[in-house]
């Protein structure tokens, strides 16, 4: 399992680490987590400067693709060269995207009709014509999308459950929750992942 963290200059740093982290907990032959970037480096919206591990490029053949928020997010998809370089496909790849990371699912022609984002970008997802829903996940067949940053545990545990069962995914989230609050963290990921796993692509599923 190849996973594609795209990972932009602006970046939100929970995004991109939380989910880099929890999914690099796996330990599954073939399953490996990279932070792909159209440059050799990039930069967080906090300063933190990243060497990238993989091209942008990469995204196209993993078979998890992840777009995170960052504060460069509208920059970015109104950049063609950048958006040009992705071909993705939601019949063999699952394509997650967090807050304002959901407009690439947008500008790429894959974002489904109903869906989930922060705050901020709620009106401009709004004005797609999606349906934007108060949850921390919603799915739409292998596409997921997820709201606030700290939904990213969420979103790598989909990831995960979809890839090897809901109680690995479990597994995982229990050993990185507070110490005290591990099994209520377990039992509030499950509520919130489990009916987000095998949800069926809508027949009008692109926004």
């Amino acid at each position: 399992m190849k996973i594609a963290i795209v990972t932009l200059d602006g970046f939100n740093e929970i995004d991109s680490f939380v989910a880099l982290s929890i999914l690099g907990r796996v330990k599954a032959d073939g399953w490996s987590v990279q932070l792909a970037s159209p440059q050799k480096t990039v930069t967080s919206m906090n300063g933190v400067e990243v060497t990238a591990q993989q091209p942008l490029s990469y995204a196209n053949d993993a078979d998890v693709v992840l777009f995170g928020s960052g504060t460069r997010t509208r920059e970015h998809i109104d950049n063609p060269a950048l958006i040009d370089e992705l071909s993705l496909d939601p019949a063999r790849q699952l394509i997650g995207a967090q807050c304002s990371g959901v407009l690439f699912l947008h500008r790429l022609g894959i974002l489904p009709a109903t869906a989930t984002t922060d705050a901020k970008t709620r009106p401009l997802l709004a004005a797609t014509g999606c349906l934007v829903e108060d949850k921390p996940l919603v799915a739409q067949g292998n596409i997921i999308t997820s709201g606030g940053c700290l939904s990213s545990q969420y979103l790598a545990g989909w990831v995960i459950a979809r890839a090897l069962g809901l109680d690995h995914a479990l597994g995982i989230l229990e050993y990185v929750a507070p110490s005290g609050q591990k099994s209520s963290f377990a039992k509030t990921a499950a509520e919130i992942i489990r009916p987000q796993l095998n949800v069926p692509a809508q027949p009008a599923l692109y926004c």
